[in-house]
């Protein structure tokens, strides 16, 4: 057992890590999140991002030894595309300040990165309490991965974990659209979307110690996820979403139009002006929707072509040789 841990420091030790926890009212948990991935991670730099915290939250991190800076833009979102821009490291670990995540399953993470030179390795939660993940928060995560692994690609089965790590390429070619806790959504769908070299580990999960509270709202921020895949897939997926769209136009006019046809062939007359006027026009629509899913295929494309570019045009991270 020493001899691997001994391995693992060696391996990790080459390069330079940061540790970024966004935080918002953390007071009675960031303090046990920064000792305990500082015990873990320990040549590593801690970063503590304030999001508008009314208490604590900044002293405590602090004085645990964090380097500790503010982003005034409310939402988890904001605060990662600042961490993203600001900070330079060859591996990223990125974690909630709500010390529910394992910091120990940290250095093997941070190591799959770098022995295996992966870009993105999720954590995915594994949880002995139904305390420590509502129901509803289970089956949404069940709900929204599996519509995210039929549109993207079947590669991960946790994708709204907050414990995930990257390597520098990843973080400086990723877009951060997102404002709010929909942007674990956008990281995972970003690494599927250039096909990067990716993993994931089971991690265990906790609960929040007491009087801790989760920011997290199910049907909120359920909302807000859905509507971020749909805009994903309008953007990433254009010719599917538009193509569809145009297809259920037209079949509509086709079940408008059928009896108006049987009607003139029987007797010469349409007698429904205003129905055939709407089936034409909902033809006219679908085939420009149709259209316009091909136009903006190619833009989508030359888009994933400048974004996969960024992405190379920073080096794998990998192990130094000496």
């Amino acid at each position: 057992m020493d001899g691997s841990k001994s391995g693992i420091e060696a391996t990790v030790c080459q390069q330079e890590i940061a540790i970024l926890v966004p935080c918002s009212n953390e007071e009675l948990t960031v303090g046990k999140t920064v000792a305990a991935f500082r015990e873990a991670l320990p040549l590593a730099t801690i970063y503590v991002y304030d999001n508008n915290s009314t208490d604590r939250t900044v002293e405590v991190a602090r004085a645990a030894g964090a380097i500790v800076r503010d982003e005034p833009r409310q939402g988890k979102g904001n605060v990662v595309r600042r961490m993203f821009a600001d900070i330079d490291a060859d591996v990223f670990v990125l974690v909630d300040g709500d010390a529910t995540y394992d910091a120990q399953a940290a250095p093997r993470m941070v190591r799959r990165v770098i022995e295996q030179s992966l870009d993105f390795v999720n954590g995915a939660c594994v949880s002995q309490s139904m305390e420590a993940y509502r129901r509803g928060h289970r089956f949404g995560n069940y709900v929204l991965t599996g519509m995210v692994g039929n549109l993207f690609g079947k590669q991960f089965t946790d994708m709204l974990s907050g414990y995930k790590v990257f390597s520098r390429r990843y973080v400086k070619s990723f877009p951060a659209m997102s404002r709010g806790f929909e942007i674990e959504t956008e990281l995972t769908v970003h690494a599927l979307e250039l096909r990067m070299p990716s993993g994931e580990e089971l991690t265990a999960y906790g609960e929040r110690p007491s009087g801790s509270v989760s920011k997290l709202s199910t049907l909120r921020d359920g909302t807000r996820i859905l509507r971020l895949i749909f805009d994903l897939v309008r953007n990433e997926r254009p010719l599917q979403f538009f193509g569809l769209a145009g297809l259920a136009f037209i079949l509509v006019a086709v079940a408008l139009a059928v009896p108006l046809a049987e009607t003139y062939f029987e007797t010469g007359l349409v007698p429904r002006l205003p129905t055939a006027i709407l089936s034409v026009g909902l033809i006219i629509v679908g085939f420009l929707s149709f259209f316009a899913g091909l136009i903006l295929d190619v833009v989508a494309t030359m888009r994933s072509e400048m974004k996969r570019l960024a992405y190379l045009s920073y080096p794998p991270v990998s192990v130094r040789r000496s």
